[in-house]
């Protein structure tokens, strides 16, 4: 309060000392234009006077146009302070580190061509919002709210809800993952997964590998903590064994990170024969692994296969990290990373130290809704809608598009390999000119170099839309066919 450091002496009224309090309080900036000063009543009653003598001060300062009145609503500072400081202007792009310069360089949302209205645009994979069951949330957080909804509220744990991860332990089991030795960690989604690890376990210049073409977030994130990073080639299986292991001892790397399953941006689902090769040459080598555990549950034409991680028993060179943001609310940012106890207690100081905790809220209220049953349910709906627009895409595909290879089993995209050397980032701005966007594969190269290979989204993509788009980029591509 603005009496609290004003001190009475005997030897000048006190109106006057009030009235000089207040405005080398406002001359000085400590109190600004507009502030509402205290009331007649609250001041007399703090410096023990009469409220008479207050209102006098504030009369006195409002002739003098210090302050201004509004009836009913008290007496606010009508002067600005008045300062001779010097204008300062931060270059603050001279002054991003190496990360930040990264990142930005890396940020396709900034970089890549900007979609506007009426644009046709398979960039997005990014699930359908109308197939939301927004009712089942909304029962599942009043039943939340209802029951715990003071201790949500405040600050919770680190590692996470306990009920989520119970729930997500179980539910790991069920995709094959034991060992008494494994423990959960819940993170802000599957990028504060990966965040959390690499910032603990690798140092600038460490050697990371990788599946080429991989993940373009993960690419960025690598890139941004100073890695090195090396793809290997894959096939219609997923990554060559013979190559991973001739990379392994070439490089000796800290860290190998791949997506067995509905890999981005193929969609290449590893064959089980090929996990157990991959597995062994890791094991082989004492290689730690990072798994991805991408749009598990969207697979269209056969039953799902069990993680790496399922093949570790007590082994814990396996870190798997978790999320359903793509088939499910990717707004609440949910994701887990299952690891061996020792790192997942080193992780929750990380992560303590770097968010504090994910939403109690958030967490409290996905369990509640994944217990009801609705996921199953949703799951159910959504795998009908989206595999009848990936057989749609694929069928269109096949009618406009002159292709080497057709990748993916599952998820919401496919990628797709040119039967022409033709620059695919060259393609996009030629299409672009048309109102049609897709994902150029250079993005999701290691090495970023040019390639003929494209990413398209269709989630949420109208089948009208999904055949025009297609068409005009095989339009586009026949343009740039030499004969």
């Amino acid at each position: 309060m603005i009496f609290s450091t004003l001190i009475l002496n005997q030897d000048t009224p006190i109106y006057e000392q009030i009235e000089n309090h207040i405005e080398k309080a406002v001359k000085a900036g400590a109190l600004i234009k507009d502030s509402k000063l205290p009331s007649t009543r609250e001041a007399s009653s703090v410096l023990r006077i009469s409220r008479n003598t207050v209102l006098t001060a504030y009369e006195n300062l409002e002739s003098r146009g210090i302050i201004y009145s509004i009836k009913g609503k008290g007496s606010f500072v009508k002067e600005e302070a008045k300062n001779d400081w010097q204008e300062v202007n931060i270059k603050w792009k001279q002054r991003i580190n190496s990360y930040g310069q990264t990142c930005e360089q890396m940020d396709i949302i900034k970089t890549e061509p900007h979609y506007e209205k009426g644009m046709i645009s398979f960039k997005s994979i990014a699930p359908e919002g109308n197939l939301f069951d927004v009712e089942e949330f909304k029962r599942a957080f009043l039943d939340v709210m209802a029951l715990e909804g003071e201790k949500l509220l405040n600050y919770g744990y680190a590692k996470g809800y306990r009920g989520l991860i119970e729930y997500l332990m179980n539910y790991m089991e069920g995709k094959g993952v034991g060992g008494s030795k494994k423990d959960i960690l819940i993170t802000n989604g599957f990028t504060e997964g990966l965040d959390l690890i690499l910032s603990t376990y690798t140092q600038p210049g460490d050697v990371i590998v990788c599946e080429s073409p991989t993940h373009h977030t993960t690419l960025k994130m690598m890139k941004a903590y100073g890695l090195q990073v090396v793809g290997v080639p894959m096939d219609e299986q997923g990554i060559l064994p013979e190559e991973l292991e001739a990379t392994i001892i070439k490089h000796r790397p800290k860290w190998v990170y791949l997506t067995p399953s509905y890999q981005n941006p193929t969609g290449i689902v590893m064959s089980g024969e090929r996990r157990r090769m991959v597995y062994g040459i890791l094991s082989d080598y004492h290689t730690p692994c990072i798994e991805d555990g991408f749009n598990e549950e969207l697979l269209y034409s056969s039953s799902h296969i069990m993680p790496l991680m399922a093949l570790t028993g007590e082994s814990n060179h396996i870190i798997y990290i978790g999320s359903l943001s793509k088939i499910l609310f990717p707004g609440l940012r949910l994701g887990w990373i299952m690891a061996d106890s020792a790192c997942i207690d080193t992780l929750e100081s990380v992560k303590r130290a770097k968010t504090i905790h994910t939403s109690f809220v958030d967490q409290a209220v996905f369990v509640q809704y994944m217990k009801s049953g609705a996921f199953e349910r949703y799951v159910k709906k959504a795998k009908k809608y989206y595999r009848e627009k990936y057989l749609y895409t694929v069928e269109q595909i096949k009618e406009y598009i002159p292709y080497e290879k057709l990748w993916g089993e599952g998820g919401l995209h496919i990628f797709i390999e040119l039967n022409h050397k033709i620059d695919t980032r060259e393609l996009l701005k030629q299409c672009y000119r048309r109102g049609v966007l897709f994902m150029p594969g250079d993005i999701f190269e290691p090495s970023m170099k040019v390639t003929s290979s494209l990413r398209i989204g269709f989630a949420r993509l109208k089948k009208e839309e999904i055949s025009k788009g297609l068409k005009i980029i095989g339009e586009e591509i026949s343009k740039n066919i030499i004969p």
